[in-house]
């Protein structure tokens, strides 16, 4: 929705830019007038305010001014629209975004985090990232920003042998209907890291699910299975931090449980201390 008003936006603009250069230049050649008078005649008549101190006395300057209150004056309407129309859908989609984002909370609380543990634990490099992870309610955006451009250089290079294989098909599989359900609301498309979030974890359940055992595996299977478990790993970071923005922001109580939770820190507790 917010890239068809974009478009539309574009397209207003455009054409009254055109219809302003042409009206200018029309004014001064057929009306003999200055280019502030042009522009200013321009002005008053595409924004439907005409005082009448200025008026076009020649044919020409009257076709042109008609040609100006025609399509100047309907695109003028439109771009005022199309403004209001964008503003409305920002706050809109914010308040989307806000209900969504409980949703992100859901899927971490039950799944998520638990994951991130697992990944975490047999990433040989995160200690490379853990000091960027430990979030705190001391934080500020800058801090945030300069977290995930830590993990941005981050490259996750878990090996899918280190991993407890069967259990984890076990816990994925158990979660299949409580992740399909997230399905069920048509507005989780909207937000798009996490609907690629929920695309992985599907898809390296299927491949775990596909698999009746994972002894003696060839060793291009398990490097495929861990380009799945990596891709989940690197999207779950990167989601995880964005909802610990967001509930920095706006819900500081449930961001003390997720601090004191946080599956990076190997001492966490959500006993308060």
């Amino acid at each position: 929705m917010i890239k068809t008003i974009h478009l539309r936006l574009r397209i207003y603009v455009s054409i009254l830019i055109v219809v302003m250069l042409v009206g200018i230049a029309g004014m001064m050649t057929f009306e003999n007038r200055s280019l502030l008078d042009s522009f200013y005649f321009v002005v008053v008549t595409i924004a439907t305010v005409g005082f009448g101190d200025i008026y076009p006395v020649t044919p020409a300057g009257k076709l042109l001014t008609i040609a100006i209150i025609l399509v100047g004056v309907g695109c003028f309407v439109g771009l005022a629209a199309s403004t209001i129309d964008m503003m409305i859908e920002k706050r809109e989609r914010a308040l989307r975004m806000g209900n969504l984002n409980m949703v992100v909370g859901v899927f971490y609380s039950e799944i998520g985090t638990s994951l991130l543990r697992t990944f975490s634990a047999h990433d040989p490099a995160v200690d490379q990232v853990r000091a960027a992870l430990m979030v705190s309610d001391k934080w500020s955006d800058e801090d945030f920003a300069r977290a995930f451009e830590t993990l941005h250089q981050h490259s996750t290079s878990i090996d899918s042998r280190t991993l407890d294989l069967p259990t984890l098909k076990g816990f994925l599989t158990s979660q299949r209907n409580f992740m399909l359900s997230f399905f069920e609301n048509p507005q989780i498309i909207e937000h798009e890291g996490f609907t690629l979030l929920l695309q992985a974890v599907f898809h390296l359940a299927e491949e775990l699910s596909a698999r009746d055992q994972f002894m003696d595996l060839p060793a291009s299977d398990y490097a495929h299975l861990s380009g799945d478990v990596n891709r989940v790993y690197g999207l779950l970071i990167s989601e995880w931090m964005i909802y610990m923005r967001h509930l920095k922001k706006h819900y500081p109580y449930l961001f003390s449980l997720a601090m004191r939770t946080n599956p990076f820190d190997a001492h966490a507790s959500a006993i308060v201390r």
